[in-house]
C-alpha cells in the first residue's frame, strides 16, 4: 500500500510540473515535453515499476535480478526522475522568464514564414542534399547483406530476429553514411519538403517531397524495427499541426490510436510470431509487456549488475570522442548488461543491447551521483532546446528541426545518457541547416548591398 501511495503522489507532482514546463499536456496539442512525459516517462518508465516493486510483473528480464532489493531501489530511482527532471526544467524556465503556456500557444498560432522558398539557390542546394540522402538510402540497402523486410516479403520468417540484429551490427558499408545521411537526414528533409510543398504549392517541391517520403518509409522499415515507422508518422502529424494544416480532435486521436494499435498487432503476428490471444492480453507479454516493461526493466538490471557483479565504468561508456582523449576503450553499459543477463542470446546472434532510461547508463558509470547529475544536466538540455525553438523564427527548416528533436529527444531519453553529452548526428544536422540558412541569408544581403551601391 505504501508503494502505491508513493506512486500516486509522485505521479500527481510530475503532472503538475510537466504542465508548467510544457504549456500543455493535452494530447490534442502535443509538444516536446508532453511527449517526454507520456512516452518516455509515464508509459515506458513509470507504469511498469509499480508492478515490479509489488512483485506482480512476472517479466522475463526482471526474473534475472540476483538481488530482490533492487526492485525497491529501481522504483525509487524512477520516482526521483519523475519529480526532479521536470523540477530542473521548471527552475530553468523561471530563470530565463519562460512562460510555457503563453509562448507555446503563440507558437501554434504563428504563421509559417516560407523563408527562401521561392529562391532558386535554396531549392538547388536542398535538392542536392536530398539526392545525397536518397542515394544514401540506396547505399544502405546495397550494403546490407540480407534485408529483413525483403526476407519477410519472400516468406523467410524463421530467423527474422537474428536478421534484424545482423542488419544493424553487420552492416558492411560506412556507418556514418547510413546513420547520418540515410536514417537521420532523409526523414528530416522530407518534413521540410512537405512544409514547402504545402505553403508554396509549387510542383517542384511536391515531386521532391514524394521522393523523400518514399525513401523515408523504406529506411524506417527495412530492418523490421517497429518503432521508426511509428515515430516517422508521428513527426508528420506534428508538423501538420504546427503549420496549421491539421487540428487534432478526440475522434481523430481515437482513430489514429486504433489504427496504430491494429498495425502494432499485425507486426507482432508477422515479425514476432505471437499468435496466442493470451499473450496479447497479459501484462508481461506481447504489446502490453513491451510498452510498460521492456524499456524500463534494463534499468533495474543495470542497478543490480553494476557495483555488484561488475565494477562501475567510471566514464568508459561516454562518447568515443571524449573517452578517446584518455586512451580508454569505449564500452556501452547496455551491451554489458545484455552479455551478463542473456549470454545465450549474445552467443547465437539474437542479442544486441538493452537500452533503457538514461539513469541506467549514468549509474553504470558513476553510481547514484551519476543519476543525480545526469538528471540535472538532461533537464537543462531538454528545456533549453524547447525554449530556443519556440523563440526561433517559424520557418520550414526550424519547424522541421523542432519536430525532429521533439521525437528524438524523448527516444534518446530511454536510450542512454552518453548521446546527451555529444551526439554527432544532432551536431551535424544543426550545423548543416543553420549554416545553410546563414549562408543563403548572407548571400542575399550581399547581393542587395551591391544592388544598392550600383543604384546610388
Amino acid at each position: 500500500m505504501l508503494y502505491i501511495l508513493i506512486w500516486f503522489i509522485v505521479l500527481m507532482t510530475s503532472v503538475i510540473l510537466f504542465k508548467k514546463v510544457s504549456g500543455s499536456l493535452s494530447i490534442l496539442k502535443p509538444n516536446l515535453n508532453s511527449i517526454i512525459f507520456y512516452y518516455s516517462l509515464l508509459v515506458s518508465s513509470f507504469i511498469g515499476p509499480i508492478f515490479i516493486v509489488l512483485g506482480k510483473d512476472n517479466y522475463y528480464m526482471i526474473n534475472k535480478l540476483a538481488h530482490e532489493q533492487y526492485r525497491v531501489i529501481g522504483f525509487l530511482v524512477i520516482c526521483f526522475v519523475m519529480v526532479f527532471l521536470p523540477l530542473t526544467m521548471y527552475i530553468l524556465s523561471k530563470l530565463v522568464g519562460f512562460d510555457a503556456k503563453h509562448e507555446f500557444n503563440d507558437y501554434l498560432k504563428k504563421p509559417v514564414e516560407p523563408t527562401f522558398g521561392v529562391r532558386t539557390e535554396f531549392y538547388f542546394f536542398f535538392a542536392t542534399l536530398s539526392l545525397i540522402s536518397m542515394l544514401a538510402v540506396a547505399y544502405t540497402m546495397l550494403k546490407t547483406n540480407q534485408i529483413p523486410l525483403l526476407e519477410l516479403l519472400k516468406g523467410n520468417t524463421a530467423e527474422l530476429a537474428k536478421l534484424r540484429i545482423e542488419a544493424a551490427r553487420n552492416f558492411t558499408g560506412n556507418v556514418l553514411v547510413r546513420n547520418i545521411f540515410a536514417i537521420a537526414l532523409t526523414p528530416l528533409l522530407s518534413l521540410i519538403a512537405y512544409v514547402y510543398s504545402v505553403k508554396t504549392e509549387h510542383f517542384k517541391w511536391k515531386i521532391l517531397f514524394l521522393g523523400l517520403f518514399g525513401c523515408s518509409v523504406l529506411i524506417s522499415v527495412y530492418d523490421l524495427a517497429k518503432s521508426p515507422i511509428f515515430f516517422y508518422v508521428i513527426m508528420f502529424l506534428l508538423v501538420s499541426i504546427y503549420i496549421g494544416k491539421t487540428k487534432f480532435t478526440p475522434m481523430k486521436v481515437f482513430i489514429i490510436g486504433s489504427l496504430a494499435t491494429a498495425l502494432l498487432l499485425i507486426m507482432y503476428v508477422f515479425i514476432q510470431g505471437v499468435t496466442n490471444i493470451e499473450s496479447y492480453l497479459s501484462i508481461s507479454t506481447g504489446p502490453i509487456g513491451r510498452l510498460i516493461f521492456a524499456q524500463i526493466s534494463p534499468t533495474f538490471l543495470h542497478l543490480n549488475i553494476f557495483g555488484e557483479s561488475l565494477p562501475f565504468l567510471q566514464g568508459r561508456s561516454l562518447p568515443g570522442m571524449l573517452v578517446g582523449l584518455f586512451d580508454v576503450e569505449q564500452v556501452r553499459s547496455a551491451r554489458l548488461v545484455m552479455e551478463q543477463a542473456f549470454p545465450q542470446r549474445v552467443a547465437d546472434g539474437t542479442g544486441g543491447v538493452l537500452n533503457t532510461l538514461y539513469v541506467a547508463e549514468a549509474y553504470a558509470n558513476f553510481g547514484y551521483l551519476g543519476i543525480v547529475m545526469a538528471t540535472i544536466y538532461i533537464g537543462l538540455v531538454i528545456q533549453a532546446v524547447y525554449i530556443v525553438f519556440l523563440r526561433l523564427p517559424k520557418n520550414p527548416v526550424f519547424v522541421s528541426l523542432f519536430i525532429y528533436f521533439s521525437i528524438n529527444l524523448p527516444r534518446t531519453l530511454v536510450g542512454g545518457f552518453a548521446d546527451f553529452l555529444f551526439n554527432p548526428i544532432w551536431f551535424i544536422l544543426i550545423v548543416l541547416f543553420t549554416g545553410m540558412l546563414l549562408f543563403i541569408r548572407f548571400r542575399l544581403d550581399l547581393t542587395a548591398y551591391f544592388k544598392r551601391v550600383r543604384e546610388n
